[in-house]
């Protein structure tokens, strides 16, 4: 992604109460860890076991064999699901996966350079200063092959506790 002037970014993305904190980071900023993608058909307890090791709160989920990007599985909504009896630890993560929509919505690419504005307009739907309606986004390169990451709201929320204003 080619680097956003700052004349340019107000134009695609009014500013937010958190714009003056931003002052040119990126999503690399935040220090997304690596993602750690799993596959339909791996367990549920693997799932469980992956993300408590590594302290993530979401796991992406793609195809074993062309490694296309399906979906992903919310540890907080997953572990619901388990105390409801919904999902079973031994059941496939197919069984309790959020699949993306790949009609309708444009997709939105979010890479490690993607302005923090974009990223906050992106969580917010759009909606300046609205509620946010994503909670987490995964980091892919520009052409969408690797994904690299996952932020979340709670990263931005976080970096802007650390920035002064």
């Amino acid at each position: 992604m080619a680097s956003v002037s700052a004349a340019a970014l107000q134009q695609v993305v009014p500013d937010s109460a958190w714009s003056s904190r931003y002052r040119g980071a990126t999503v690399q900023d935040l220090e997304p860890p690596s993602a750690l993608s799993l596959n339909p058909s791996d367990s549920i307890s693997v799932a469980l076991m992956s993300a408590f090791e590594r302290d993530y709160t979401h796991l992406t989920i793609v195809d074993s064999k062309t490694r296309a990007l399906l979906g992903y599985i919310s540890i907080p909504n997953l572990q619901s699901l388990l105390n409801a009896g919904r999902v079973k630890p031994e059941d496939p993560l197919s069984a309790a996966m959020t699949r993306f929509e790949r009609r309708g919505k444009p997709y939105r690419v979010i890479t490690m350079e993607t302005p923090l504005e974009l990223l906050e307009d992106f969580f917010r739907d759009g909606v300046p200063a609205g509620p946010w309606r994503q909670n987490f986004a995964v980091v892919t390169d520009d052409k969408r092959r690797f994904v690299l990451g996952v932020a979340t709201v709670q990263d931005l929320e976080e970096f802007v506790k650390r920035r002064p204003a």
